[in-house]
């Protein structure tokens, strides 16, 4: 099967080329859906960094909610975790298993 590429004139007097046996509305047609599958592609690798922004946030407001609710209940017991760059970074990133993980700690390094 030989293809042949014809310039051909579309309405609008552009010259396009033209692969012989499909007609120019097929080819428009699959210019159409290959623009729409790439911006598709394009969109979602825009969207991913986002998705990871708004859990990390979510993550360390549910962290720092945590740390103030381990603090406010251990102030009646003598129980607190400081808080400070470090332990906001480990609970925002871990969220609630960072707590735990923080608890533990302080409760067996001291």
């Amino acid at each position: 099967m030989e293809i042949r590429i014809d310039n051909n004139v579309c309405e609008r007097g552009m010259h396009m080329p033209a692969i012989s046996g499909i007609s120019s509305d097929m080819t428009i047609a699959i210019a159409y859906v290959f623009g729409i599958i790439l911006l598709y592609i394009i969109g979602r690798m825009f969207f991913m960094p986002i998705k990871l922004i708004f859990k990390l946030i979510y993550n360390g407001l549910i962290g720092g909610a945590m740390l103030w609710a381990v603090n406010f209940i251990g102030g009646h017991i003598g129980f607190a975790i400081a808080i400070n760059p470090l332990t906001a970074l480990i609970a925002g990133f871990l969220g609630l298993p960072g707590v735990v993980l923080l608890i533990l700690f302080k409760i067996f390094i001291t």
